[in-house]
């Protein structure tokens, strides 16, 4: 293991610098700097969504004999239960997290409750966008009624980019062009949007995959409103931090994407781990696992996202 290096990337515009550190692995953060929580993203972190990354499971456990807190962030569409039941059948133990916060479990409670002006207002009647080969999203005990015609409905539920609901409860399969279609007749009639995932993309076997956050950015370039219910939005922070009873300065967040997890740390106050081996690994030129990025073209990339993490690893491996 070699010793931190450090980083401070140019700033034309501002006289702040945004420092950061990189390790090799995590070993000698967690031996530097004590942190009560971990908030861990999990595709493009923990796993590539077939399998876990080398050392992860291992990491894991050397974390939590330390008595650190771990929970999982992550901007799945699914519900919490459904995320720890999948980080289960990939070999990880359940019992090593506090638990699960994902934007599927935070839109669920929000169309549920509706205990805020936004969520009261929103109607009933939705245009549900979910997936299809990766199994549609229950909208079971929400009260909700999907339907297929722009004309008829009060809002649009974005959870997948594969398919759009039926009335009947069958998920029809459609390209993203034909979702895109239907978000334009949905912006002319002005009706907002719940996404239930505000990634653009998620790393699935070393591949990219389009997600509803692509959708949403679409939706918001028409000039329709959109509720993000996920990263970088900190309600996801403020939500782990409220599980795992610790304060900002007891936390730190590791992900690997700059826009939605580094981003998102940097607007809930809280110090950040960027892996550069997730979605970002073809920007940064990183070829295989475990290569270590350009210092310079962190820098780059950091400024390129406006998201300016503290500290920089290739993988999450001890």
């Amino acid at each position: 293991m070699g010793s931190p290096r450090c980083c401070a990337p140019p700033s034309p515009t501002s006289t702040e610098s945004h420092l950061f550190q990189s390790f090799n692995g995590l070993q000698e953060l967690a031996e530097r700097r004590s942190f009560k929580a971990w908030f861990l993203d999990q595709f493009g972190v923990l796993h590539d969504g077939k399998r876990p990354y080398p050392g992860a499971i291992l990491t894991l456990e050397k974390l939590a004999s330390s008595g650190a807190k771990m929970v999982i962030i992550s901007n799945s569409s699914r519900r919490s239960s459904v995320t720890m039941d999948k980080m289960k059948s990939l070999g990880f133990d359940p019992s090593l997290f506090v638990g699960a916060i994902t934007s599927g479990e935070l839109t669920h409670q929000n169309l549920l409750r509706r205990d805020d002006a936004w969520f009261s207002a929103l109607g009933r009647r939705c245009i549900h966008m979910t997936w299809s080969d990766r199994g549609a999203i229950s909208l079971e005990g929400l009260g909700l009624q999907v339907v297929d015609k722009v004309e008829d409905a009060e809002f649009i539920l974005a959870h997948g980019t594969e398919a759009l609901g039926h009335p009947s409860g069958v998920a029809r399969p459609m390209k993203l062009e034909e979702l895109e279609n239907i978000l334009e007749h949905c912006a002319a009639k002005k009706i907002p949007m719940v996404v239930a995932n505000p990634d653009f993309v998620t790393v699935e076997a070393r591949a990219l995959r389009v997600m509803p956050g692509s959708l949403a950015a679409k939706y918001e370039e028409l000039g329709g409103e959109v509720k993000w219910m996920g990263k970088p939005d900190k309600i996801i922070y403020e939500s782990a931090m409220a599980m795992a009873s610790v304060d900002a300065s007891d936390s730190i967040a590791v992900g690997d994407s700059l826009h939605h997890d580094i981003k998102g740390a940097n607007a809930a106050g809280i110090q950040s781990v960027f892996i550069t081996g997730g979605i970002h690994a073809n920007e940064l030129g990183l070829n295989s696992f475990g290569d270590i990025a350009n210092s310079s073209s962190v820098q780059a990339l950091a400024s390129k996202y406006d998201a300016y993490p503290s500290y920089v690893l290739p993988a999450f491996n001890w």
